[in-house]
Formats: C-alpha cells, sequence, structure tokens
C-alpha cells in the first residue's frame, strides 16, 4: 500500500489556503470600505436636503399662518362693516315707510290742493301788507 500524499500539486496546502483567505477579507474590507464611505457620502447629502426641505416647509407654514390671519382678520372687519351698514340701511328703510305715506299717497284731490295753495297765497300777501304797513309807519 502507498502511503496518501494528499493534494501536494495544488496550490500550497494549507499556507495556500491561508493566502486565499487573507486576499479574500482584504477584498471584504477594501468593498466595505468604499461601500460605507459612499454611504456617508449618500447620507450627508440627505441630510442637508432634508434640512434644507425642512427649513423650506417651516419658512411656507409661517407665511400661510401669517396669510391666514390676515385674511380672517380682513374678513371680521368686513363682517363689522357689514352689520353696520346693514343696521344703517335698515334704519334708512324705516324712516323711508314711515315717510311714504305722507309723501307718496295723496288723499287729497288736485282741486282742494290749488284752493289751499289760494289760501296759503292769499295769507301770506295779507301778511306781506301787514309787514308793509308796519314798515312805512
Amino acid at each position: 500500500m502507498t502511503a496518501y500524499t494528499g493534494m501536494q500539486s495544488s496550490k500550497g496546502g494549507v499556507i495556500g489556503m491561508l493566502e486565499v483567505i487573507e486576499t479574500d477579507f482584504m477584498r471584504v474590507v477594501a468593498d466595505t470600505s468604499a461601500a460605507e464611505a459612499q454611504a456617508s457620502k449618500e447620507y450627508a447629502a440627505f441630510m442637508k436636503e432634508a434640512e434644507d426641505s425642512k427649513k423650506q416647509k417651516h419658512e411656507k407654514e409661517v407665511k400661510t399662518k401669517l396669510d391666514k390671519d390676515q385674511v380672517e382678520f380682513e374678513r371680521s372687519e368686513l363682517k363689522k362693516d357689514l352689520a353696520s351698514e346693514q343696521e344703517q340701511l335698515d334704519m334708512a328703510t324705516q324712516y323711508y315707510e314711515d315717510l311714504k305715506p305722507q309723501c307718496v299717497q295723496v288723499k287729497v284731490s288736485y282741486e282742494e290742493r290749488v284752493q289751499r295753495r289760494q289760501e296759503e297765497l292769499a295769507a301770506l300777501n295779507e301778511a306781506y301788507e301787514i309787514l308793509n304797513s308796519h314798515a312805512s309807519s
């Protein structure tokens, strides 16, 4: 029986295997370092973009709130003005309704108005004559 000599013709036995493991380990370390560096750069870029976006959104929120407050203030002022104008309109309408019967509805005929006007003119002429007579004396 011949003695087993193993695979001596292949790449150096245990030492060769350790060298392969070492080169694989170095490659993994290099790949991992490169991936970590790339991930770190991407993280920094993402964080900068996120901070900028957060700042812009905060500024937009503040501006929107200010605009909303301004619009609500103007709306309340307009409501007050509307209430005041409505009150004045109601008062004017009531005054018109009070005057309407006196001005629009004619209960006196044309002949009666002419007669009253003639009487009023006669009374005014008589008063004028009295004043003239007292002024000349």
